[in-house]
């Protein structure tokens, strides 16, 4: 898969997200159902996330041989930087902390499941 359809993909998945989590309340209107800066934590995921990828495509390319390090060396950058950011984000802000962990970890599995599969796509490819 190139870097371009990588992208249109990632694009439409994101966006794909950001209609699922602005109907959200919508749908559940009594419900507390997003942290009060969920689309700064939609937005950092979904950045984070695009670059990880752009690392382990830029690393399987460069050698095809450690094309495995590189993807488990983005996932983990892009858990220290995660955790970096969780950390942050509860010193500054005083919410009810369920609904952030809830939001938080859906998007992160979310997007690090699109990511995966990207990648697994490119190491099939590398196969044949």
């Amino acid at each position: 898969m190139s870097l371009a359809r990588f992208t249109f993909s990632y694009l439409l998945f994101t966006a794909v997200l950001g209609v699922v989590a602005y109907l959200l309340p919508a749908m559940f209107p009594g419900v507390t159902v997003l942290a009060g800066k969920f689309w700064v934590v939609f937005g950092f995921l979904a950045g984070i996330t695009f670059i990880a990828y752009v690392v382990a495509d830029l690393g399987m390319k460069r050698n095809p041989e450690v094309g495995v390090m590189a993807i488990m060396g983005s996932i983990a950058l892009k858990m220290i930087f995660s955790m970096a950011f969780v950390l942050i984000y509860s010193i500054n802000t005083k919410e009810k902390g369920m609904v952030f962990v809830l939001n938080f970890f859906s998007l992160y599995l979310l997007f690090s499941f699109f990511e995966i599969y990207s990648l697994l796509r490119n190491l099939r490819h590398q196969n044949k």
